[in-house]
């Protein structure tokens, strides 16, 4: 593939929710530039950017992929992204490369739950974008109401620049409105330019003055000479089309059917390099090492550099870096700073992604996208530049994990290669997380869902040979006292020569919530020697961890050694040890244990049409709703519910809403559990006492 400047090279994303055709659309719009040999397909795993074995056989799209076509002397670089809600971190990842986004509407589902979302992260990342309706052959499929969906939801910015020709299984091409010719594909899928139907005139024309209209607007020099001719030519309106576009003003809508005759694919590729804009009309802000802001351009002779905006782990080709040029060139054999890890990199051959294919090039030029194979340390959102002018970008913010898991090997010799697979996944996939509850000792596994997850842990198993069983986390109960109690400890055993013994005497009484533990050394002349009273605290500490009650740790408490006694010979720190746990012991039973468990702060965003059952929901799991907020068309709930209630809550919420909430949680505080389940703990805890007592 031949090097381009970048006010050649366009970066597009393609997005959508999950079912639209992105993939197809994307093997289509290949296909029609003669990137492949072949229309790749989804269902038989051909297509070119779903590759991965798991979004083979899922028949879904995973992670994003990258393949590069070239039209009418332009390299298009078409990042390709899930639609599911769970894997948003991609789509993400994807804008943080791309100039621009190709949003993919369904033509019968209309505007749906990932389409707002992929809008509002286009909105995030002040990317101009361009809507194609797809699948306009399927049977209710309707441009028109499409049209009128997109312009309710997100403002009259949404205009057509071309007009269906047909619907459902008559649809036959596009008419060009600015330009006013038609574009019909035939049977055999070529795409011949020619006069628009007759039946289709009267709509062309009225479409066609909207658009003029709407291009003139932004524009008073080109709404003078609109005034003054009563129209505008090809000619006067694309540039001031594109810079519409580029602004943001205007946003394209398009219609396709990418499917076995790729109807409607050239048009798309012409409206692409047509419109939207090159790599040279970016700018990217980076930090320098004296914290100072720098503007970086395109400028394939400026100081290099490239953001790191997705990384893989291959098990033939080892980890593949992918990377967009923001300013200078990168070249093949070079040597890069990691300005993040303060590392330098030393660079093989470098590639042009098509899918899983690549093409070996010399040099990736500042605007287009590369890959390089087996860097040591680099990873997802790192810098790499020069080594004369280090600067960093900001790394992507990906969204906190909604759902965890704790997970076990399945052959006992594999616990040292968890923590290996592990993070090789992450270097993948960044939005998941894992580490080991200190209370629990489990390993948990985080993820936006339980899908995430699991797709997480069968890619686990493929690429690095390790298979897990994954179980809901335990809930990090607690246990503390609600009253104050003195308690008496005393050990003492004759076995024949030195003897044990210590006693000692305890005063323990409640403390705040959040305090934990407090050890108050009280003792006045001498009844305990100094060199024993870290080991009554030893015993006090061991056994709490315990717990009491149903083996939570104890909380919240204080204890005050005040008394005791020792013997001269008998007495050693592992006896006052023992003393100080049978003081703990008697305590408790005076003390009138209790269970608390943890209350978490939940906020849950969703359109209002569905805060009734979401506010219902969280009732029914003992919530207690704090504040409701109002963000534009979505209502933002916030409550407190026990952790308990909220392990399945991703699944529920997501039945709910159809998909369309999210929600996110952290811990708020610690409140005494309800006697009735306070017991039912106590049953399970002594229920597993007795199992494993009847085993040994």
């Amino acid at each position: 593939m031949k090097q381009y400047p970048a006010s050649a090279i366009h970066n597009v994303v393609v997005a959508g929710h999950s079912g639209v055709g992105k993939t197809t659309l994307v093997s289509a719009l290949l296909h029609e530039a003669g990137a492949v040999n072949r229309f790749g397909r989804v269902d038989d795993g051909s297509a070119p950017t779903d590759f991965d074995p798991e979004e083979v056989e899922r028949k879904i799209s995973i992670g994003l992929a990258v393949a590069a076509l070239e039209w009418r002397k332009h390299k298009v670089n078409l990042v390709d992204t899930p639609g599911y809600g769970i894997f948003v971190s991609e789509m993400i990842s994807g804008m943080r490369a791309a100039d621009s986004v190709l949003l993919v509407v369904d033509a019968v589902a209309g505007v749906q739950v990932q389409t707002e979302k992929a809008w509002a992260l286009a909105d995030e990342y002040r990317l101009p974008r361009m809507v194609v309706v797809n699948r306009m052959d399927r049977e209710n499929a309707d441009g028109a109401r499409v049209l009128e969906q997109l312009q309710k939801k997100f403002g009259r910015s949404c205009i057509c620049v071309e007009a269906p020709i047909g619907r459902e299984k008559g649809f036959r091409g596009v008419i060009d409105l600015i330009g006013m010719k038609g574009y019909l594909t035939d049977d055999t899928g070529k795409t011949a330019e020619g006069p628009i139907p007759e039946e289709f005139q009267a709509e062309a024309s009225t479409l066609h003055e909207q658009l003029v209209e709407m291009v003139a607007e932004g524009d008073d020099a080109l709404m003078e000479t609109f005034f003054g001719q009563g129209s505008l030519s090809e000619e006067q309106m694309l540039p001031a089309l594109r810079r519409a576009i580029h602004d943001r003003r205007i946003v394209p809508v398009l219609f396709s059917a990418c499917g076995a005759h790729e109807t409607g694919a050239e048009k798309l590729l012409d409206e692409i390099v047509d419109l939207l804009p090159a790599a040279d009309a970016s700018q990217a802000v980076a930090t320098n090492r004296d914290g100072k802001m720098e503007t970086l351009t395109a400028d394939p002779a400026g100081p290099t550099v490239a953001f790191v905006f997705k990384t893989v782990s291959d098990p033939f080709t080892g980890r593949l870096t992918f990377f967009r040029v923001l300013s200078g060139t990168v070249k093949a054999d070079g040597s890069y700073l990691n300005t993040r890890r303060d590392t330098v990199e030393r660079f093989g051959p470098v590639f042009s992604p098509l899918g899983k294919q690549t093409t070996t090039v010399p040099e990736v030029p500042a605007g287009d996208i590369g890959v390089v194979a087996k860097l040591k340390e680099t990873l997802t959102s790192d810098t790499l530049c020069g080594k004369e002018q280090p600067v960093t970008v900001d790394p992507i913010s990906f969204p906190e994990p909604a759902i965890s898991f704790a997970i076990e090997p399945k052959s006992k010799g594999d616990e040292d290669k968890i923590s290996t697979g592990l993070a090789k996944l992450i270097e993948e996939d960044p939005s998941l997380k894992f580490h080991r509850d200190l209370d629990s000792s489990e390993l948990l596994l985080s993820g936006a869902g339980q899908l995430h997850v699991e797709i997480a842990v069968a890619r686990m198993k493929r690429k690095s040979n390790v298979e897990v069983i994954l179980h809901q986390p335990k809930v990090p109960y607690r246990e503390t006292i609600t009253r104050a109690a003195e308690a008496h400890g005393r050990h003492k055993k004759q076995t024949g020569g030195h003897g044990q013994f210590a006693d000692c005497k305890i005063r323990v009484k409640p403390l705040p919530r959040g305090a934990d533990f407090e050890f108050v050394d009280n003792i006045f002349g001498g009844s305990i020697p100094r060199n024993f009273i870290p080991a009554v605290e030893k015993g006090i500490q061991d056994a709490r961890k315990r717990g009491y009650l149903a083996g939570y740790p104890m909380v919240d408490f204080q204890v005050e050694l005040y008394d005791g006694q020792y013997h001269d010979v008998d007495s050693s720190e592992m006896a006052f040890k023992i003393a100080g746990s049978l003081a703990y012991k008697e305590a408790m039973e005076k003390a009138r244990p209790t269970i608390l468990e943890p209350i978490m702060k939940v906020e849950v965003r969703a359109p209002q049409e569905f805060m009734g059952d979401i506010m219902g929901d969280l009732t029914s799991r003992r919530g207690r709703p704090s504040g409701m907020d109002q963000v534009g068309d979505d209502a933002i709930v916030k409550a407190e519910v026990p952790l308990s209630e909220m392990l399945s809550y991703a699944a529920i919420l997501r039945s709910l809403t159809q998909g369309r909430a999210s929600f996110s949680m952290e811990l708020g505080h610690y409140e005494e559990l309800p006697r009735q389940l306070q017991e039912k703990l106590i049953a399970e805890r002594a229920k597993t006492v007795k199992s494993a007592t009847a085993e040994e």
